[in-house]
Formats: structure tokens, C-alpha cells, sequence
């Protein structure tokens, strides 16, 4: 009797410790696939295209996805703490349309540079207030509530700009998103310091602690004293900060705004988070992982228009990506419970 005793519990040990050890191998293999999948994606795309490995391709894949990265790392935000931002896009042409128009067309603006982008920064931020308290306080989904604004947004950029494009004179400004320091693109350098602010706040205060409980478990969170609406509408005001942030280098680099900027960027966006291993039901993801989502993309698009691919079929490969990071998501979260 002893002797079944002892073989069953040896066997109940070596069930543990197989579940374990599984389990740690499914989390490095995910860890790790990421990084994997850009390496391979960087080795068959300069396999494709000679042009891909030139630094003028590099830099500019880097310049144009700093831009999908500021708007990522606030979809991030939102994501892990159970919400989503549709509006991120809207918000860009917003913001890309206000710095515009308070610059104008002119040499020298009426109003100061560092007052135009304040302003700037806080339209994006007050609509991401919007899109949090409209969730948290009203109890709205923030599917439905982002994707409100997305239209809202939009409508008063072409309100604002009455349909016509709106052109930049400031000089200055014009040369910010197209200068390099010590050789490395400023777009690339304002994305580079937002991910290490990000990642600090995520890893080292409380606030990012709360985040993670938040989308792991909103109702522990609440019962442990965390104010859960407070931390779910901070992270949209986070996202529409950095969209604001993305507008303002994207009108630096076109030297103007139009009613259609920042169409479909949302999309890229959400496909970067989850791709980069960020979970649609909250609490699980990382900054490192998001910028790695985000070179995928990149290098997706760019290895497309450097392969003639028509945009046609480029909006459909997109489509299939975004499918594909929601499925392996699943998946994932499968594999896990």
C-alpha cells in the first residue's frame, strides 16, 4: 500500500514537473518568436529586393515606422488594460491638421512653435480623456466609443481643413521629421526615447503594476484598492498624447496635413501590438515586443513597394496580417489556459 502511495505521487511529481516545464518552453518559444520572425523577414527581404539592406531603405523603413510606433505603443497602453483605441489614425489627421493651421502657410508663424505643439499635444490628449471617461463613466464599450470618435475625429479634420490640404511655411518645423542626429533620423530618436520612457513606466512604477492588473483582472484590481477607471483613462489619454505626437512628424515630414492622413493607421497599430505578443484580453504584453510588431510591419510594407507589389494587393496582405495576430493570439491564450 505504501509502495502505491510512493508511485503515485512520484507520478503526480513528474505531471507537475512536465506541465512546468512546458509551460516555461511555450512561454520562451513565444518570448522568442518575435524576434525570430524579424531576423527571418530582414534575411529573405534582402534576399528579394538588393535594395533593402541600403542605409537610404534602412533609414527611410525606420523614419516611416516610427510613426506606426508612436501610435502602437499607445494602442499598447489601451490594449493592456482591457480597451482598445480605434481612434488613433482620426486623431493623427486632427492633430496634423491643428499644428497646420496654427502655423500656416507662412515663413514666419503668428504663433510660437512650442505653442503650437502644446496645443497640439493637448487636442490628442483631451481626445483620449474623452475616449476614456465615455468608457469608464458611462460604461461603454471602448470598441463602440473609440470607433465614435474615429468619425468624430475625422469629421472635424476635414471640417477644418473645408476637404483641401493645408500647407506648412515654418522652416524649422519642416526640418524636423527630415534631420538626422549623428546620422540616425530625428523621427527614430523621438520614437527610441518614448519606448524607453514607456517601458520605464511599465516596469518600474506603480502605475504600470496597475496597468497589468488591470487587464488581468479588473475586479481583483478594483477589491485590491487599485481605481481602475482612473488607470483605464489614463492609457487612452496616453494614446491620444502619442497620436498627437505621430501627427506632428508626419506633418513635419509632408510640410502639410490633409483630410486623409492617418487613414487605415489604426489598423497597422493594432497589428503591431498583438503581433509583438500584447494580449486583446488585457494584461499580458511589452514595449520590446511592440517594437518588434512594428519592424514587422515596416518591413513588410517597404519590401512590398520595393517588389512593385500594387497597393491593391498590399491593403489585402494587411488585412491577412492583422487576421493572422488575432488568431495566433487566440491561439496563445488557448495554449495557456
Amino acid at each position: 500500500m505504501n509502495e502505491e502511495n510512493v508511485n503515485i505521487s512520484e507520478t503526480a511529481d513528474s505531471r507537475d514537473h512536465l506541465s512546468a516545464l512546458l509551460h516555461r518552453t511555450v512561454r520562451l518559444f513565444q518570448k522568442n518568436t518575435i524576434f525570430i520572425a524579424v531576423v527571418a523577414l530582414i534575411i529573405l527581404m534582402s534576399i528579394l529586393s538588393p535594395y533593402f539592406l541600403t542605409p537610404r531603405n534602412i533609414f527611410n523603413l525606420l523614419r516611416v515606422s516610427s510613426i506606426t510606433g508612436l501610435l502602437a505603443i499607445g494602442m499598447m497602453f489601451a490594449i493592456l488594460a482591457r480597451g482598445i483605441d480605434l481612434s488613433v489614425g482620426s486623431v493623427l489627421a486632427l492633430t496634423a491638421a491643428v499644428i497646420a493651421l496654427l502655423l500656416g502657410p507662412e515663413k514666419q508663424s503668428t504663433v510660437p512653435l512650442a505653442l503650437a505643439i502644446l496645443i497640439t499635444l493637448a487636442v490628442g490628449a483631451g481626445a483620449g480623456l474623452l475616449n476614456g471617461l465615455v468608457t469608464t463613466k458611462l460604461h461603454v464599450d471602448s470598441f463602440v466609443v473609440t470607433l465614435g470618435m474615429l468619425t468624430i475625429a475625422r469629421g472635424a479634420t476635414l471640417l477644418l481643413l473645408q476637404g483641401r490640404p493645408a500647407q506648412i511655411g515654418n522652416d524649422f518645423f519642416n526640418g524636423i521629421s527630415r534631420s538626422d542626429v549623428f546620422g540616425v533620423p530625428v523621427p527614430v530618436i523621438v520614437f527610441a526615447v518614448v519606448v524607453v520612457i514607456s517601458s520605464l513606466i511599465l516596469n518600474r512604477t506603480p502605475f504600470g503594476r496597475y496597468v497589468y492588473a488591470t487587464g488581468s483582472n479588473p475586479e481583483s484590481a478594483f477589491l485590491s484598492g487599485v481605481k481602475t477607471d482612473r488607470i483605464r483613462t489614463l492609457t487612452f489619454v496616453i494614446s491620444g498624447l502619442l497620436a498627437a505626437l505621430g501627427g506632428i512628424m508626419l506633418a513635419s515630414r509632408l510640410f502639410s496635413a490633409t483630410p486623409i492622413l492617418g487613414e487605415g493607421f489604426e489598423l497597422d497599430a493594432i497589428a503591431a501590438v498583438v503581433i509583438g505578443g500584447t494580449s486583446l484580453m488585457g494584461g499580458r504584453g511589452s514595449v520590446m515586443g511592440t517594437v518588434a510588431g512594428v519592424l514587422i510591419i515596416g518591413i513588410v510594407n517597404n519590401g512590398l513597394n520595393l517588389l512593385n507589389v500594387s497597393p491593391y494587393y498590399q491593403l489585402i496582405v494587411r488585412g491577412l496580417i492583422l487576421v493572422f495576430a488575432i488568431v495566433l493570439d487566440q491561439f496563445w491564450h488557448r495554449v495557456r489556459r
